[in-house]
């Protein structure tokens, strides 16, 4: 099984990131072009593990039918997922490689 980290050192990380957190809030869904063409839905929700602070919150991207499969207060586990960093702010997304439970 592979070892979770605090969200405070998964902003420091940019792959391999593996994260068990609690989701406490998500926004609205947005429609985005592809670069690729086409549209996704995208939803934002802040996730957050150990103490709670701010150091451990973090923003978690949420595409298409993973949308619908988080909820605030849901228990989620990232596998293998990645950190981007957008206006200064760290987000953390599963990839395409990595891979996400909800309530496990």
């Amino acid at each position: 099984m592979s070892e979770f980290i605090p969200i405070s050192d998964a902003k420091k990380m940019r792959s391999g990131v593996n994260v068990e957190a609690e989701v406490t809030s998500k926004g609205e869904p947005r429609t985005v072009n592809l670069k690729s063409g086409g549209t996704v839905d995208v939803c934002d929700a802040v996730i957050s593990n150990a103490d709670g602070t701010d150091d451990n919150q973090m923003k978690l991207t949420l595409w298409g039918d993973d949308i619908k499969a988080v909820n605030v207060g849901d228990k989620i586990v990232i596998t293998n997922g990645y950190t981007n960093e957008f206006k200064g702010e760290v987000s953390l997304t599963k990839g395409k490689f990595g891979k996400m439970d909800v309530n496990p």
